[in-house]
C-alpha cells in the first residue's frame, strides 16, 4: 500500500511537514508546505528554533545538533530527530525517537510514527497513532486517517476525518474531502477544491478549473493557469486547447510545448497540429512521432494521413495500424478508407467492420453503404440504424433514402427530420419537399430555408417557387414606375439557385428578366442553361434570337431542344421550314412535334402536317 493515497503526510515536526509520493493512482505529486503552525506541546519555543536552524542547515547538521538533546530525553528534539531519520529512510533509527516523543504527548511524533508504521506494513497500528495525533489537533494526521478509511471503503469515517483536516485549513484534507464528495455526487465539491487550490494544491486547482469550465470559463482559465504554472501537465494541455479555440495560437503553442515536454502525449499531438497549420510539417512530424510512441492514437492517425496524402500508402498503413494498437478505432476506419481508395474492397469491409463493432459510427455508415452497393439492403439497414443511433447524421439521412425506396414515406420522413434537425442540408430539402406535398407550406418554407442557406441549389429553387406561389398578386405599378422594378425575395432565391448552376432556376431568372424587358440578361441565363443541357433554356434562347432577327442561330438552339424532346421547339422548326419552302423538312418536324406534345402542340402540328401534305400533292 502506498503512502495514504493522495500524498499523505510523511514527516511532521513542530513546524514543517513534507509529503511522500502516493501509490494510489492520484494524478500528480504534491509538495506540502510548512503548514503545522502548532508546535509540540512540550516545548513551544523549541519549534521556532528548529525552523530558524532549518533555514540554513542541512539535515545532517540538524541531526547532529538535536541528537544530544534527544538522547537526554528532550521530547521536542526526539520528535525532530525522528522526523529527520524517517525522511532519510532510517526507519530503525527513527522509531525509538518517535515513540519516545509520542509517549511524552508530541502529536507531530505520533503522526510521523503512523507514517513509519505504514511503511513497515502495519496500516492498522499506523491508523491508531494517527487517531491519537488527530484527536490532539493534528490536521495532517486527520487527513492521513481519512485516507486510511477511504481506502478501506468506510466513507462515513473517511468523511469525518477528512472534514476535520479540511476545516483546520489543511490543503490535502480539503482536496481529499472534495474527492470523496465528488465520488458520492454530494454538494460542496467546489468549496473544498477552492480551499485546497487557494493554498497551492495544483491538482485541486486543475480539478476546480474542470468543475468551473462550463459555468464560469473565465475563472476556470485562471485556475488552469495556476495549476499549469505549478507544473500540472494536463492543466497546461487544457489551457492550450482553450487558447487555441480562442485563436491565441502563439500562447497555446507555448502551453502545449510545456505540457508535451512534461510527457503529455495529447499535448505533443496538439502541438503537431499547430505546427502543421503554421507550415512547419517537419516539426509537426517530430511531435506526432513523439506522441505516437507514447501511445497517442490520434498522432499516429495524423502521421498516417500525412503519408497517405503523399501517396506513401505502405507507411500510412503502418501508422494506422499503430493507431489501432493504441486503441484508437479511427485507425481501423482510416485503414478502411485507404483500402477502399485502392479498390481493395474485401479488406476495406474488414476494417470498416472492426471499427463499426468498436462503436465507430461513420465506419458503420460506410459499411452499410458498401453492403447497399452490392445489393444487401437487409444487411445494410442495421448498420445504418446503429450509426444513426450513435449520432451519425449521414446515416440518418441514408436511412431516410432506404425507407423512401421501399415507399415507406412516413418512416423515411422521420429519419429525414432527425438528420435535418442536426443540420443535414439534403435531409432538410427532403423534409421540405414532403411538407409541400402534404400542403404544409409554412412548415416546408422553414426547412427549405435551412437547406437553401446550407448551399443547396435545389432547395433555393424550390423555396423561390414556394414563395412565388404564396405571394399575393402584384399591385398595378404607380404612374411612371417601371414594370417589375421591385425585385421579390423569390427572385433573389431563383438567382442564388441559378448562380449555383440550377438549370430550371436559370431559365426562370431568364424569364423574369425578359418580362422586365432586360433581354441581354435573359439571353445570358437562357444560354447558360441551354449549354448545360436545358431544353427549355435552348427553346427560350431560340425565341429571343428569332425576335432579334437571328433565325439561323435560333434554329440551331430549337434543333438542340427538339432533339432533347421539346415539342414546341419541333413545331417552331416545322413552321420555319414551311416558311422557307422546305416542305419535307417541315413534315419531319411536324411528326416530331406530334410525337412529343403536349396536346395543343400535337394538334397544331397535325394541322400543319396536313397542310404541307396538300401542298406537296398539289
Amino acid at each position: 500500500m502506498g503512502y495514504m493515497g493522495d500524498r499523505s503526510t510523511l514527516l511532521e515536526t513542530g513546524r514543517f511537514v513534507r509529503s511522500a509520493e502516493t501509490g494510489s493512482g492520484a494524478a500528480v505529486k504534491e509538495e506540502a508546505r510548512a503548514v503545522n503552525a502548532q508546535t509540540a506541546p512540550t516545548d513551544a519555543g523549541f519549534a521556532e528554533e528548529v525552523l530558524a536552524e532549518a533555514d540554513g542547515a542541512s539535515d545532517a547538521e540538524l541531526e547532529a545538533r538535536h541528537r544530544v538533546a534527544a538522547d537526554r530525553g528532550d521530547p521536542g528534539a526526539m520528535s525532530v530527530l525522528g522526523a529527520l531519520l524517517l525522511r532519510r529512510g532510517d526507519l530503525d533509527g527513527a522509531e525509538p525517537y518517535l515513540r519516545g516523543a509520542t509517549a511524552e504527548g508530541d502529536r507531530a511524533a505520533a503522526n510521523n510514527l503512523g507514517v513509519l508504521l505504514l511503511q513497515r506494513g502495519y496500516p492498522e497500528e499506523a491508523a491508531g497513532w494517527w487517531r491519537v495525533a488527530a484527536v490532539a489537533g493534528s490536521a495532517p494526521a486527520a487527513h492521513a486517517l481519512g485516507r486510511h478509511f477511504r481506502e478501506r471503503g468506510d466513507e462515513p469515517a473517511a468523511e469525518y476525518w477528512l472534514r476535520q483536516a479540511a476545516e483546520s485549513g489543511h490543503a490535502l484534507g480539503a482536496y481529499g474531502l472534495a474527492e470523496l464528495l465528488e465520488h458520492r455526487g454530494d454538494r460542496g465539491v467546489e468549496r473544498w477544491l477552492r480551499q485546497a487550490a487557494e493554498q497551492g494544491h495544483r491538482e485541486a486547482a486543475y480539478r476546480l478549473a474542470r468543475h468551473l469550465r462550463k459555468g464560469d470559463p473565465a475563472e476556470a482559465e485562471q485556475w488552469y493557469r495556476q495549476a499549469a504554472a505549478r507544473g500540472h501537465r494536463r492543466a497546461a494541455l487544457h489551457l492550450g486547447a482553450l487558447l487555441e479555440a480562442r485563436g491565441e495560437l502563439k500562447e497555446a503553442g507555448r502551453w502545449y510545448l510545456t505540457s508535451a515536454k512534461q510527457g503529455e502525449a495529447r499535448a505533443a499531438c496538439a502541438l503537431g497540429f499547430l505546427l502543421r497549420d503554421a507550415g512547419d510539417e517537419e516539426g509537426a512530424v517530430s511531435w506526432w512521432k513523439r506522441a505516437a510512441q507514447d501511445g497517442d492514437g490520434n498522432a499516429a492517425n495524423a502521421l498516417g494521413a500525412l503519408h497517405a496524402a503523399r501517396g506513401e500508402t505502405e507507411t500510412a498503413e503502418k501508422w494506422y495500424r499503430i493507431a489501432m494498437d493504441a486503441g484508437d478505432q479511427n485507425g481501423a476506419y482510416n485503414l478502411a478508407l485507404l483500402c477502399a481508395a485502392q479498390d481493395r474492397t474485401a479488406q476495406a469491409e474488414q476494417w470498416y467492420r472492426r471499427a463499426a463493432y468498436a462503436g465507430h459510427r461513420e465506419a458503420a455508415n460506410a459499411l452499410a453503404i458498401m453492403l447497399l452497393q452490392v445489393g444487401d439492403a437487409a444487411g445494410a439497414e442495421p448498420w445504418f440504424s446503429k450509426a444513426a443511433e450513435a449520432g451519425s447524421v449521414d446515416a440518418a439521412f441514408n436511412l431516410g433514402i432506404l425507407y423512401a425506396g421501399r415507399d415507406d414515406d412516413r418512416t423515411a420522413l422521420k429519419w429525414y427530420e432527425r438528420a435535418a434537425a442536426a443540420g443535414h442540408t439534403d435531409a432538410a430539402l427532403q423534409v421540405g419537399i414532403a411538407l409541400v406535398r402534404d400542403g404544409e407550406e409554412r412548415a416546408a418554407e422553414r426547412h427549405l430555408r435551412c437547406a437553401a442557406g446550407g448551399g443547396s441549389a435545389e432547395a433555393a429553387f424550390r423555396l423561390a417557387a414556394l414563395l412565388e406561389s404564396l405571394a399575393p398578386p402584384p399591385e398595378p405599378p404607380a404612374l411612371g414606375e417601371p414594370v417589375g422594378a421591385a425585385r421579390t425575395e423569390s427572385e433573389e432565391w431563383y438567382e442564388r439557385a441559378a448562380e449555383l448552376g440550377h438549370r430550371r432556376a436559370q431559365v426562370r431568372v431568364g424569364m423574369l428578366a425578359a418580362a422586365r424587358g432586360d433581354t441581354a440578361v435573359a439571353a445570358r441565363w437562357y444560354r447558360e442553361a441551354a449549354e448545360a443541357g436545358s431544353r427549355n433554356g435552348a427553346f427560350n434562347l431560340g425565341l429571343l434570337l428569332a425576335r432579334e432577327g437571328d433565325e439561323p442561330e435560333a434554329a440551331l438552339w430549337w434543333t438542340r431542344a427538339a432533339v432533347a424532346g421539346h415539342g414546341r421547339a419541333a413545331l417552331r422548326l416545322a413552321l420555319l421550314a414551311a416558311r422557307h419552302g422546305d416542305l419535307a423538312e417541315g413534315q419531319k418536324w411536324c411528326l416530331r412535334a406530334m410525337e412529343l406534345g403536349p396536346a395543343e402542340v400535337a394538334e397544331r402540328a397535325a394541322r400543319l402536317r396536313d397542310a404541307l401534305a396538300e401542298e406537296l400533292s398539289a
